[in-house]
């Protein structure tokens, strides 16, 4: 790209700030009804909260803000390639959207798209495709590299299912083939496809993986969404309802940045909210698989209830052999007192002596605003930022760290 160029997609930050979302929604309603068949590719949940057109728009600004160096994107990049190889995203798909977003920020802009910015965009598009899809190649190389790895999609059987709660059922699963499946990293996820007759549509959906990597199956624990016409909630409910021993589902290869970080013996806190503890799930029992590293281990949940607390048989079961794990549980619906059990959510100025303390990292999973509060809290306690790590669940939209 010539300087001219760079500096006229430049002159698009303003417009992206103030009206990124106007035109991300418009290019995603144009593209399904030139492209119809994307429907299977996308999660079209994300579609109907405006998740997926905020995060595209976050994402296009912060590219024109850094056209001159994107390198300081990479961390955005891994992410965004992690999910794209979940979801078997290929540079045939690049081109596909290249086309419509070019076409949109034409038909939103009207006459202020000349012929000279939408010539710079397309270069800086084709220039963030390239970025992207080679990056994602090498994410998909070093998924077939793995014992037991693969790309795309592979069919899966359910061979247990088990209730966890009032509301979380989980689901063991083994390939279809007999065959090995790759390690996960603590705290990655998985992508499932299902049909939805309600959509006429299959649709994909991440999932962490909710177990220790141990090269033969994998195990998701889902929450039911009772009463969802959401997408999200749709598959998740299928799954609990129509779901069954026996039956067939297609997964990809495990992808995710938030895992764990096993390089040192520092002292780890888990934090969740809900659902959320199913990859701080994995991180646990990795850690305490491990006999050779016995990090102290500080884990903080909240939910409703104990009707609705999952795996807290499972814990009790880890802290009686593993004597440095240490657990607090809030429930908003407490009916009697236990020891370390508190009433309301989750606040941790009520637990600052025992998480506060140096070499420490600290996971966070949950709702946005369970991250958003939890890591304000830290920041302010003096927490070094790099020390601090989180996921959220869907397409990102929190700008944190």
């Amino acid at each position: 790209m010539t300087s001219d160029q760079i500096q006229l997609v430049k002159g698009t930050v303003p417009v992206l700030r103030e009206h990124g979302v106007l035109l991300t929604t418009h290019f995603y309603k144009r593209m399904f009804e030139h492209n119809p068949e994307l429907k299977h590719v996308f999660n079209m949940g994300n579609q109907q909260n405006s998740k997926q057109q905020t995060a595209l728009a976050m994402a296009v600004l912060a590219y024109a803000e850094h056209i001159e160096n994107p390198t300081v994107l990479l961390n955005a990049v891994d992410h965004i390639g992690q999910k794209h190889t979940s979801l078997d995203i290929r540079p045939e798909h690049y081109a596909i959207v290249g086309q419509h977003l070019i076409a949109s920020i034409s038909e939103v802009l009207g006459e202020d798209a000349s012929p000279e910015l939408l010539e710079a965009w397309t270069l800086a598009y084709n220039q963030l495709a390239a970025i992207m899809s080679g990056h994602e190649q090498q994410l998909y190389d070093a998924q077939t590299a793995k014992k037991g790895g693969w790309t795309g999609w592979r069919p899966f059987v359910v061979k247990e299912k088990i209730k966890e709660s009032s509301e979380i059922t989980s689901f063991y699963l083994y390939p279809s083939d007999a065959g090995q499946v790759a390690e996960h990293l603590p705290g990655q996820f998985i992508s499932i496809r299902l049909f939805l007759p309600e959509l006429h549509l299959l649709q994909p959906r991440q999932y962490s993986i909710s177990c220790s990597p141990n090269g033969k199956y994998y195990r998701i624990s889902v929450k039911r969404e009772a009463g969802s016409q959401h997408p999200d909630g749709m598959i998740s409910n299928r799954l609990h309802d129509h779901i069954e021993v026996g039956d067939l589902i297609e997964l990809t290869a495990p992808a995710g940045s938030f895992v764990l970080n096993k390089e040192n013996l520092s002292h780890k806190v888990f934090i969740s909210g809900g659902v959320g503890q199913t990859p701080l799930l994995s991180m646990l029992e990795a850690l305490v698989d491990n006999t050779e590293q016995t990090p102290a281990i500080t884990w903080i949940h909240g939910c409703r209830s104990e009707q609705v607390h999952a795996f807290k048989d499972r814990i009790a079961e880890i802290s009686t052999t593993y004597k440095q794990l240490d657990q607090h549980i809030f429930y908003e619906n407490l009916p009697s007192e236990a020891q370390n059990h508190y009433h309301g959510r989750v606040e941790l100025d009520l637990l600052k002596p025992v998480i506060l303390r140096p070499e420490t990292d600290y996971y966070i999973c949950g709702p946005a605003p369970f991250i958003s509060k939890h890591y304000d809290f830290l920041i302010a306690n003096g927490v070094p930022v790099e020390t601090i790590h989180f996921e959220e669940f869907g397409p990102a939209s929190l700008q944190l760290n």
